[in-house]
């Protein structure tokens, strides 16, 4: 997710360029419904004169703060600070919001052409000598100010963001400074870019028949539509996307297959091409490396962690190593129970990682009698979607209604209108959940329009899922694994959080919060996705329309805690290496292969576990804002597993409990500190150990 207090404050001086376009639909405010994006009337050629005249306008705002003779207070400059940009409030989430869910050629030049004067404008905002001088005199005297908590709040982001930004450095390191952001917000489009391109180029295409063997017959049928699209009908097509890969990984008995698209995967951008990542990781660690040391820290680590709920190394190791303690000793168990499985079927060989997937299929079926295909018959999309709606329903209250004929960026895309309980239009929520070439991987929530309130005026927002789920086919509609189900409601639970905020300033409205608790809302929303009482409500066959029967949800439950220790080693490993490149403290030409090798090794992560991430396609910490914070969803889960007790003890759609989460979390943003906000909601602080209970560790 992007955060928008970058969308809402950052970018250059530099002179506007008018477009050749009569008219530019970011110019001015959208004349659409509930002011939604003008998709259709939006060109890639709007986005480049549309940013720079954003830039300009708010140079000017900015100029006008600085030369307001007024005492500098609240009012006429952290306020006028996080409301100025609206140009540029309007173009940028919709130009890095396409850049990521519907690219091309054009666009990712434009990208590239353009990061770095919206990183100098940001820097000539947050290092500019005059405007943090204004700030300062109203930090400084902030006691005297009668100011709310949402002001104060506010006011501290912005000062601490000011010194983070290197408010207080000498002119030539903030020469130096800005250099380096630069660098970095052109070497993290490139790596991105790189691996869509990687992933994209990879295909693989089977012929015989035989080697199909094992692979369900919507896998199958899947993949001779995608091989009918490229142009080679009569053959079958596997990709590196979530949706083809997996299924591949768990079914096909090919061993050869199953390692070479394994392989295809973890070795993205590490191919020694044109599209090979390991220099532009190096660089980067060594750019922010250099950053750390400027600003006046010991590491990235470091300075990242010091704006975090974790606030240091020592919080996160320890809360890691803890968890570490007991998944890998687990996974090993399960590697070796893996490997009697291979014995007893006669095979002479040693489990690998791309054989991870395929046994454990076969252990699950063989302990607990359940076959994905068995499940998803009851996990088609629109019915799961429907089931985060009606979970939403019941603890909140609020409706989604789906609005048709409205602008959107691809076919694929649903919209609906949120109102809450009282009938109020609470957003506008955009859906979508299938893969393309031009969509990276993964899954992410996201804003085209954040809450505010201005000018006694409410700004509603608008909120977008985008997912990788499986397609329908031409005999079966999308039907779900149990994985991508739990993804749905996690991802909606950001939703929830961009949707119900109730906040005055842009800046710390819906999802605009530190980063180790902004998964607190999507991780707990995936606890209600497979309850028995609401797998009933939404997990009907999609042929025959019956619930779920109680047999099948009682293997769910059985299951719920099946290869954990694969499942939590695998994530650990990658939040570790995460830690051990941003505990750099020194530069150097890092050979990436070997600082990984060591990582793993000191680690002790076994060889039947591969690395979720390796670093060249870990896009999360190296194209995206998950740097020093792929732990974060760790550190989150203390939280909702804490969290969702609350709920267990009183009941999963307990009114009083839901009002208390929904006033002190989803809607407050990081309007109060984060803990305040969650003692407020718990009566005390989470209790790690719910974390190791949840997942079957302890």
């Amino acid at each position: 997710m992007r955060n928008l207090l970058f969308i809402t404050t950052c970018i250059m001086i530099i002179t506007a360029c008018v477009s050749k376009k009569e008219t530019n639909p970011f110019l001015s405010e959208f004349q659409t419904p509930f002011g939604v994006p003008p998709f259709e009337q939006i060109d890639t050629s709007d986005y480049k004169p549309a940013i720079l005249q954003g830039i300009e306008q708010q140079n000017q705002e900015i100029k006008a703060i600085i030369s307001n003779p007024e005492t500098p207070d609240f009012k006429n400059t952290i306020e006028s600070l996080d409301y100025s940009g609206e140009i540029l409030s309007r173009v940028l989430p919709v130009f890095y919001g396409l850049a990521d869910a519907e690219t091309n050629p054009t666009l990712q030049r434009l990208v590239q052409e353009m990061s770095p004067i919206l990183s100098e404008h940001e820097d000539n905002i947050y290092l500019n000598d005059s405007l943090f001088a204004r700030i300062k005199k109203v930090y400084d005297n902030r006691e005297n100010m009668n100011l709310d908590g949402e002001q104060i709040r506010v006011l501290d982001k912005y000062y601490r963001k000011f010194v983070r930004s290197g408010a207080l450095l000498s002119d030539s390191d903030k020469i130096e400074l800005r250099d380096i952001n630069k660098k970095l917000a052109l070497l993290s489009i490139q790596f991105g870019d790189n691996v869509l391109a990687e992933n994209n180029a990879f295909e693989l295409v089977i012929d015989n028949e035989n080697d199909l063997a094992g692979i369900p017959q919507n896998a199958r049928t899947a993949a001779a539509e995608e091989a009918a699209a490229r142009g080679k009908s009569g053959k079958w097509v596997f990709t590196l996307d979530e949706p083809s890969r997996i299924p591949f990984l768990q079914y096909a008995e090919n061993r050869d297959l199953r390692e070479k698209i394994y392989k295809a995967y973890i070795n993205r951008s590490d191919n020694d091409n044109k599209y090979d990542n390991k220099k532009i990781v190096s660089d980067i660690i060594n750019l922010r490396t250099r950053k750390a040391h400027l600003l006046g820290f010991d590491s990235y680590a470091d300075f990242v962690l010091d704006d975090r709920m974790a606030k240091n190394t020592a919080n996160v190791t320890q809360l890691m190593n803890r968890v570490w303690s007991c998944a890998l000793p687990k996974a090993k168990a399960e590697a070796a129970e893996l490997q009697k499985m291979i014995d007893k079927e006669g095979g002479n060989f040693k489990l690998a990682a791309w054989d991870w997937w395929y046994y454990t299929e076969k252990l699950r079926q063989d302990q607990y009698n359940l076959n994905e295909s068995e499940l998803k018959p009851y996990f088609k999309l629109d019915n799961v979607r429907e089931g985060a709606f009606m979970v939403a329903n019941k603890l909140y209250g609020i409706t989604f209604t789906e609005l048709k004929d409205m602008p959107v960026y691809h076919p694929d895309i649903k919209v609906y209108e949120v109102k809450d309980a009282d009938g109020k239009h609470l957003a506008v929520f955009y859906t979508d959940y299938f893969p393309r070439p031009g969509k990276r991987g993964g899954a992410w929530m996201s804003a085209f329009r954040e809450e505010y309130i201005k000018d006694g005026k409410e700004i509603r927002p608008v909120i977008y899922n985008v997912c990788n789920f499986t397609k329908p086919t031409a005999d079966s509609p999308s039907l779900l694994t149990l994985d991508e189900v739990e993804t749905l409601f996690h991802e909606f639970g950001h939703a929830l959080h961009g949707m119900l905020t109730q906040c005055t300033y842009p800046s710390v409205s819906g999802t605009n919060v530190m980063q180790d608790f902004v998964e607190l809302p999507s991780q707990v929303m995936e606890h209600w996705a497979t309850h028995p009482e609401v797998l009933k409500l939404y997990a009907k066959n999609y042929k025959t329309g019956e619930a779920i029967p109680d047999s099948l949800i009682a293997k769910i439950e059985k299951v719920a805690t099946f290869n954990q220790g694969f499942e939590t080693t695998e994530f650990l490993a990658a939040g570790i290496l995460d830690m051990k490149w941003h505990e750099v403290n020194k530069e150097q030409n890092f050979d990436v292969r070997a600082f990984e090798k060591a990582a793993v090794n000191e680690m002790g992560l076994i060889d039947e576990i591969g690395l979720r991430y390796r670093s060249t396609y870990f896009s999360h910490i190296f194209s995206g804002e998950y740097a020093v914070g792929y732990y974060s969803y760790l550190w989150a889960q203390v939280l909702d597993a804490d969290a969702f007790e609350a709920f267990v003890e009183k009941g999963i759609f307990d009114q009083p409990t839901a009002k208390a989460f929904r006033s002190n979390v989803l809607e407050k943003g990081d309007s109060e500190d984060p803990m305040k906000l969650y003692i407020q909601f718990r009566g005390a602080e989470p209790n790690p150990e719910s974390l190791l209970k949840i997942r079957g560790l302890k």
